[in-house]
């Protein structure tokens, strides 16, 4: 028997330990996996993140069978975060805080794996940026 193909490939980003089935439905309904299953071991594999929002990307194949990866919270999630909240979503807005470089390089230190760097310094500025898009201000 060949292996299974793959059919889909869908990015979900879903509260980690509490996935919404209706949420999964609307993204994953077409593919006729089973969502209970994606749901469990969504669930199972973010429990230790709950609050956070974890994206994974959600393969399925033509037997119905599916694999989750797992990807490192948004940038724009972790900066909100770090800030306790607070922080401009619109562009050209006032500056609404300040990161510290300390918090850039914790933020930067997380998102290293899904970014297309390996050097640390690099992450700091992508991190940076997405901040000033943010309206926020990076201080020393």
């Amino acid at each position: 028997m060949p292996p299974a193909k793959k059919t889909h490939q869908i990015t979900i980003n879903l509260e980690a330990g509490n996935a919404s089935m209706m949420d999964l439905g609307k993204v994953l309904g077409q593919t006729g996996v089973n969502l209970v299953g994606v749901k469990r071991a969504y669930d199972e594999a973010t429990a230790g993140q709950r609050g956070d929002v974890v994206p994974a990307v959600v393969t399925v194949r033509d037997d119905k069978s599916f694999e989750l990866r797992l990807k490192t919270p948004p940038t724009a999630f972790l900066i909100r975060k770090a800030l306790g909240g607070k922080g401009s979503q619109r562009p050209g807005h006032q500056s609404a805080g300040t990161l510290t470089r300390a918090q850039v390089r914790a933020i930067a230190e997380r998102k290293l794996p899904d970014l297309n760097t390996t050097d640390l310094d690099a992450a700091e500025r992508v991190v940076a940026g997405t901040a000033r898009s943010m309206g926020l201000a990076v201080v020393d």
